[in-house]
C-alpha cells in the first residue's frame, strides 16, 4: 500500500467509539467556538462580498450557508470556512516548525455530513479525522520554511474529514486525499510581505478543493496514489521525508490544540495576556509609556515581530493589524482589549496606536525558543515616561493546553461574538445543539442553526465577560 492508501484505511476505519470523552468533548467545544467565529463575521465587508458571489455564480441548494441559504457542498465549505477563519479567532495547533488551524476543517466537514444525511457522530469523527491529519502532518512534515502555507497539509486533512463524512471506502478515500494533495499546495506569500484578504480565505479555498476532490472521488475519479513518497510528490518537491504509521494513530490530536483567547494571531496570546494583566495591576495611562519591550520565542519572532515575514510597523487593514505585534501591543494597552472592534479601519489608522505600536520593541530570546511549544512563554517591560518600569513573565495563557477553556468560557466567548447577529435564546438553543451534538443528526444541528440566519432586530451590546 502506499502512504495515501494507508491514510484512506485509516480515514475510513476511524469510529465515534475510538475517542476518549475529553476528545469529544474538545471537539464539541472546537464546533462552538468556530460557530461563534463565524457569527461574528457576518456583518463585515468581506462576508457580504463573498455572500453576493456565491449567490451570483449559483449552487443545487443542498447545504446551508451561515447568514442564509443555501448552495452546493463545496460553496458552502468555502463560505462558511470564511466565516470561521476571517476574524482570525479560531483555534490553533503548534508545532516546533509549523502552526496551523485544525478548525479550518469544520465547515468542509459540516457540508459533507449535511449532504451525506450523516449523524452527529459522524461528523464529529470526520472532524476527529480532519484535526489528527493536520496536526500529524504540521507536526512531522512543516512546509513553511521551504515557502509554503499550512494550508498546504490542511487540503490532505481536509479531503480526509470529508471523505469521513461522506462514508466513502478506504479506496475512494485515498483517490480523494491524493487528489487534493497534488492540486492544493498553497505559497506561504500569503502570509508575508503586504497582507490581503487571502490571509483569512486560503484555507476556505482549500477546504472547497478538497470537498471537491472527494465528491469525485466518490464517483469513481482516480488520483495519484503515490502523492507522498512518489517522484515529484509531496516529500520530493515540497515537505522532504518522513514518515507516519497511520496503522498505530489514534483521534486525539485535538486534545493537543490550543484556543484563543484574544481576537490576534495565536503566537501573540501570551504576551497580550501579560500587557493586560500589567496594566490591571498598575495606575498608569497608555500615553505615559515610552517604551513596551516584548521578549517572545523564535517562531513568534518570525512570523508577528518582524523577523521575516515583513515591516510590522507598516499597519493599515485588518489582516496587517492582527499579524502584527507592535499593533496588538499597544492596542491592548490603549483600548484594554483585542477583540473584533480593535479591527475596524478607523481604529487601526488612529493616530494613538499608529504612533504607540512604533514604540514597541519585540526581540527573539533563545531561552524562550527552546520552551516552545511545550511552553507559550513571554516577557513583557513597559518603560513609562518618568522612569517607572513594570515587567511580566508568563509561561502560557487562557485557552492553551495548560490552561484550557472549558464551556463556561468558550460559551462567553460565543455569545460575545454572536450576540451581534443572533439573539439570546437562539445562542442557548445552538449551544445545547453542540453540547448534544453526538446524540443528534446533523440535519438536526443545521435545523437549529437555521434559527439564526435572520439576524436579531435589536443586537445586543453585550460586553466581553471579565
Amino acid at each position: 500500500m502506499t502512504a495515501v492508501e494507508q491514510l484512506g484505511a485509516f480515514v475510513a476505519n476511524a469510529r465515534w467509539d475510538e475517542l476518549s470523552p475529553e476528545a469529544g468533548e474538545a471537539l464539541k467545544l472546537r464546533v462552538l467556538d468556530s460557530l461563534g467565529c463565524a457569527f461574528g463575521a457576518l456583518d463585515s465587508e468581506l462576508a457580504a462580498t463573498l455572500r453576493a458571489h456565491t449567490e451570483a455564480i449559483g449552487g443545487r441548494p443542498r447545504c446551508h450557508l451561515l447568514g442564509g441559504g443555501e448552495s452546493a457542498p463545496d460553496r458552502a465549505a468555502f463560505f462558511n470556512g470564511a466565516l470561521v477563519r476571517y476574524l482570525d479567532f479560531n483555534d490553533s495547533f503548534l508545532a516546533p516548525g509549523e502552526t496551523c488551524h485544525p478548525s479550518d476543517g469544520f465547515a468542509p466537514v459540516l457540508a459533507a455530513a449535511e449532504h451525506a444525511g450523516a449523524s452527529g457522530r459522524d461528523l464529529l469523527t470526520a472532524l476527529a479525522v480532519s484535526y489528527q491529519v493536520q496536526c500529524r502532518l504540521s507536526e512531522l512534515a512543516p512546509v513553511r520554511r521551504r515557502g509554503f502555507d499550512h494550508t498546504t497539509q490542511g487540503a490532505y486533512a481536509m479531503a480526509a474529514g470529508v471523505s469521513r463524512a461522506l462514508g466513502l471506502d478506504a479506496g475512494r478515500t485515498a483517490h480523494a486525499v491524493a487528489i487534493a494533495g497534488t492540486a492544493l499546495n498553497a505559497l506561504r506569500v500569503t502570509r508575508t510581505g503586504a497582507l490581503s484578504n487571502w490571509k483569512g480565505l486560503a484555507a476556505p479555498f482549500a477546504a472547497m478543493g478538497a470537498t471537491y476532490a472527494a465528491l469525485l472521488a466518490q464517483r469513481g475519479v482516480t488520483g495519484p496514489l503515490e502523492v507522498f513518497e512518489g517522484n515529484k510528490g509531496f516529500m520530493d518537491a515540497v515537505a522532504g521525508r518522513f514518515s507516519v504509521n497511520w496503522r498505530a494513530e489514534g483521534l486525539e490530536a485535538v486534545r493537543r490544540t490550543v484556543l484563543k483567547r484574544f481576537d490576534a494571531e495565536v503566537h501573540s496570546q501570551s504576551a497580550i495576556e501579560a500587557v493586560l494583566e500589567l496594566a490591571e495591576a498598575h495606575p498608569f495611562a497608555a500615553a505615559d509609556v515610552e517604551r513596551a519591550e516584548v521578549d517572545v520565542f523564535d517562531v513568534a519572532y518570525r512570523i508577528i515581530g518582524g523577523g521575516e515575514e515583513g515591516d510590522k510597523t507598516q499597519v493599515a487593514t485588518k489582516e496587517q493589524a492582527d499579524h502584527s505585534l507592535p499593533y496588538l501591543v499597544a492596542v491592548a494597552l490603549l483600548d484594554r482589549q483585542v477583540l473584533p472592534e480593535q479591527f475596524r479601519a478607523e481604529r487601526i489608522l488612529r493616530p494613538d496606536v499608529q504612533a504607540l505600536l512604533r514604540r514597541v520593541v519585540v526581540r527573539t530570546d533563545a531561552e524562550l525558543s527552546r520552551r516552545f511549544p511545550a511552553e507559550h512563554p513571554c516577557r513583557v517591560r513597559l518603560v513609562l515616561r518618568d522612569g517607572a518600569s513594570f515587567a511580566c513573565e508568563k509561561r502560557d495563557y487562557e485557552g492553551f493546553t495548560t490552561r484550557p477553556m472549558g464551556w463556561a468560557a468558550v460559551t462567553a466567548k460565543f455569545d460575545r461574538l454572536a450576540a451581534g447577529a443572533v439573539s439570546r435564546e437562539v445562542r442557548r438553543v445552538v449551544a445545547e445543539a453542540v453540547r448534544n451534538l453526538d446524540q443528534l443528526e446533523v440535519s438536526d444541528l443545521c435545523e437549529v442553526l437555521g434559527k439564526a440566519l435572520a439576524p436579531s432586530l435589536q443586537p445586543e451590546d453585550q460586553p466581553w465577560p471579565t
